[in-house]
């Protein structure tokens, strides 16, 4: 049985030193709204900003950010390398192609989760020509981006431009 007026502990092994800013210091990095690194690698009309990302923090195992697609369009065909990616939908109707000639897809909408395997070719779709697809996604290590030779929209299954 748990005694529940027993004091939390925290774990403090491991040398989390790398983090230190200037002063010696490791305390914790927010990113204020507006001042997210948009210097991202980018996929077609896919947009991506950065939150938490080895440009702008002192993150060296992540890529944390929010990707969108205007109504109507879509990312090049692409793969994020070594990459796990993660990602979850704020807004939107949104589809991933993937499998040969793009020819199979997921679609997911607000409140979706996903995961795209490493080395995973795929599009990322706006399903709707009117309304914004908005999601977060995280990566690690980094946020790669392999652009691949584009395709043309009608090999993408029920996908249409705004």
């Amino acid at each position: 049985m748990t005694d529940l007026t027993t004091e939390t502990q925290y774990r403090t092994e491991g040398d989390n030193s790398i983090y230190a800013g200037g002063d010696g210091k490791v305390v914790p990095v927010v990113t204020r709204a507006g001042q997210e690194d948009t210097n991202t690698a980018q996929s077609g009309d896919c947009v991506r900003v950065s939150g938490v990302s080895i440009q702008h923090t002192p993150a060296t195992k992540i890529w944390f950010g929010q990707v969108s697609n205007v109504p109507g369009y879509r990312s090049l065909p692409h793969h994020h390398g070594e990459a796990e990616t993660g990602g979850y939908v704020l807004r939107g109707h949104g589809r991933i192609y993937y499998g040969d000639n793009f020819s199979d897809y997921q679609d997911m909408k607000a409140g979706d989760w996903v995961f795209v395997p490493p080395f995973m070719p795929h599009v990322e779709a706006n399903m709707s020509v009117t309304e914004e697809l908005v999601w977060l996604t995280t990566r690690t290590p980094e946020n790669i981006v392999v652009n691949l030779e584009d395709v043309a929209d009608d090999t993408l299954a029920g996908y249409r431009r705004a």
